[in-house]
């Protein structure tokens, strides 16, 4: 009986060690970056060159022609003259030109 007690015990053993045991990995935790103090201000930058002047604009359109305005309203008949006759005479000698 103390063979078998000897025997169990080792067979105990070896299937034990035999067995397939998960690795433990540790995984560290993640690092946190921490940011430093300010550094100094960096000097201003310089002026950007001008630009290019951009092209001349396009012609526009001609208008449309406008609508014809409407019709006068028509006059009063004249009076009757008292049948005096009045002659407008031509002068004899045109007016000399300046």
């Amino acid at each position: 009986m103390n063979r078998s007690i000897l025997i169990s015990a080792l067979f105990a053993a070896l299937s034990l060690t035999a067995c397939d045991k998960p690795t433990v990995v540790n995984v560290p935790a993640d690092k946190v970056a921490v940011p430093g103090p300010t550094g100094a201000t960096g000097e201003t930058g310089k002026t950007g060159d001008m630009g290019t002047q951009g092209n001349e604009g396009n012609k526009g359109n001609v208008g449309n022609q406008g609508t014809q305005g409407n019709e006068g309203a028509k006059g009063e008949t004249g009076k009757t003259g008292d049948g005096t006759t009045v002659v407008v005479v031509p002068p004899a000698n045109p007016a000399p030109a300046n």
